[in-house]
């Protein structure tokens, strides 16, 4: 094989590798994008759009987001587009969505969607930091989008948020909180240390009662037997449209002989998606506060 044939091959093979990113950035360029057509096949990439102030065209799952996640509203004009895994690719591809976004390893294939429209990604937590993480996919998306100066203007209003709530929890004292949600009549979700809400807890100097194990998102499922476990901690939680099934827990009584139910440290709270990103954060500031915030 003489020279010249040898690096058109390392051209070649080298053009091949690249592709994906090439075609990546002949996507990405904010010009191309309308605004107006983009879908979010999962909740993470709707609520970074909807900080930015756009209004989705199609988002996956709209009976579910308004059970898990409930704040904030999704727009009356939004066209459900399937489920979050398995969305309705038929439905996407009569759409002609200008751009879609979705959560990294969920849902189909990067090269399946390729075929629709072009897109990307983004990914929840690096395990340790989730909010860090939104706070950076709400700028990349900026950018992606030119809405740079929107990103950062909701960066600062999400700060000065934060900064607003902390004296309500000055006075609390040292009791760690429990955060829990109901699952089935028998397990419950509980959020540790690397949850998307530990920074806000840090923030206001509240303990974290869970420091047990649990996985890259967060949360862990456990058995209700296992919060009997939970001597002296103020217990909050989330519930999402199963009303029948907590009422019928709070009548058992293993229920009934939880320290924090007898001790009257138990509340239950309105759903806040629990792998969001900073809107999410501030809806749990809100129930948060209205909670415990004031109180000792």
């Amino acid at each position: 094989m003489n020279d010249s044939l040898l690096i058109s091959r390392r051209r070649l093979l080298t053009a091949m590798a690249l592709s994906p990113l090439l075609w990546q950035m002949k996507g990405a360029g904010a010009a191309t994008i309308d605004p107006q057509r983009i879908v979010a096949l999962e909740w993470l990439p709707v609520e970074l759009l909807l900080a930015l102030g756009v209004k989705p065209y199609g988002v996956a799952d709209v009976l579910n987001y308004k059970m898990w996640v409930s704040e904030p509203p999704l727009p009356a004009s939004v066209i459900d587009v399937g489920l979050r895994t398995e969305p309705n690719l038929e439905l996407l591809t009569e759409m002609k969505p200008s751009y879609m976004f979705w959560s990294a390893g969920y849902g189909p294939s990067p090269e399946k969607l390729a075929r629709i429209a072009p897109g990307r990604g983004f990914n929840f937590s690096d395990g340790k930091k989730p909010l860090a993480m939104a706070r950076q996919s709400l700028l990349e998306m900026g950018e992606l989008l030119g809405m740079e100066s929107q990103a950062h203007a909701h960066l600062d209003h999400f700060d000065a948020f934060v900064a607003a709530h902390k004296p309500r929890f000055a006075q609390r004292g040292s009791r760690p909180l429990l955060m829990v949600s109901l699952l089935d009549a028998r397990h419950v979700l509980v959020f540790g240390p690397n949850c998307l809400f530990q920074q806000i807890l840090d923030d206001y100097g509240i303990v974290n009662a869970w420091q047990g194990k649990t996985n890259f998102w967060g949360s862990q499922v456990v058995g209700i037997d296992r919060l009997g476990e939970f001597k002296d901690a103020d217990v909050i939680c989330f519930d999402h449209g199963n009303d029948i099934e907590m009422q019928k827990l709070m009548a058992t009584p293993l229920w009934q002989a939880m320290p924090f139910v007898r001790a009257q440290r138990f509340q239950r709270v309105p759903a806040v998606w629990f792998y969001g990103a900073t809107l999410s954060v501030m809806n749990f500031v809100r129930i948060l506060d209205n909670a415990l915030g004031g109180k000792a």
